[in-house]
């Protein structure tokens, strides 16, 4: 009955929109989550102890990996759009080998922020690296003076009350921040990199057409999307943070 009421090239119309419009169904709902996520570790930072955790290096190289990825996945659609269907899996591997090296660098630069004391749960007074270039802790936004090992408020000129004892009691909240939107992020990331294992494969098949290649479209805006995330992520870690 379907057959008789719509064309196919109708059909096919119908199946592309449907498509994209659940990938920016997605797409809305994700950014919805880290939005909410971002104000509340903005209302956390406002009051009390904080504590500013210098970007991990790696996690610069995730940043390249993913920029890169998203130009080898436009690429890929690029060459669908011109029915070049020769040059749309190479693209793909390429995307896919980057996003492995994102995971990796991710990895890397929670190792990082392990060996500096920076844990899912845990103490101010875990930090350790060099204070003022690894991390700083601040009172209400004051940064605190570090003087043979002990923290002082910098209006304490006489330096007569230290905070250690008061600090040892609180728990490193930007920390936890710091791992909830990186992972949270990896784990949106995974189902970019299963969606680019799919698209290979339908792409071997010979399943993305100049007419037809919804699918290729959809996982290509998605890791666009996941790329900017990224970077929206970064400059939030390192401006706001």
């Amino acid at each position: 009955m379907t057959q008789d009421i719509f064309t196919p090239q109708e059909l096919l119309e119908r199946t592309v929109r449907t498509r994209k419009a659940l990938t920016w169904f997605v797409i809305i709902a994700i950014v919805m989550f880290f939005a909410g996520l971002t104000s509340a570790y903005v209302v956390s930072m406002s009051g009390g102890y904080w504590v500013d955790i210098t970007m991990p290096k790696p996690f610069l190289v995730s940043t390249g990996a993913i920029v890169l990825g998203s130009v080898f996945a436009q690429l890929a659609l690029s060459a669908a759009r011109k029915g070049r269907n020769a040059v749309i899996t190479p693209m793909l591997v390429l995307t896919l080998l980057l996003g492995g090296v994102f995971t990796w660098s991710q990895f890397q630069g929670w190792k990082e922020l392990v060996a500096k004391g920076n844990f899912l749960s845990g103490k101010v007074l875990d930090n350790k690296g060099t204070y003022g270039t690894d991390y700083t802790i601040r009172y209400k936004s004051v940064p605190l003076v570090l003087e043979s090992g002990n923290f002082y408020h910098p209006d304490d000129m006489a330096r007569a009350k230290p905070l250690n004892a008061d600090l040892d009691e609180q728990s490193n909240g930007s920390s936890s921040y710091f791992y909830a939107l990186t992972a949270a992020h990896l784990a949106h990331l995974a189902f970019g990199l299963l969606s680019l294992v799919i698209m290979i494969v339908m792409a071997l098949q010979g399943r993305y057409t100049q007419q037809d290649h919804a699918g290729l479209w959809a996982g290509t805006v998605y890791w666009h999307f996941l790329g900017g995330l990224w970077i929206y992520l970064l400059l939030f870690l390192v401006f706001v943070h």
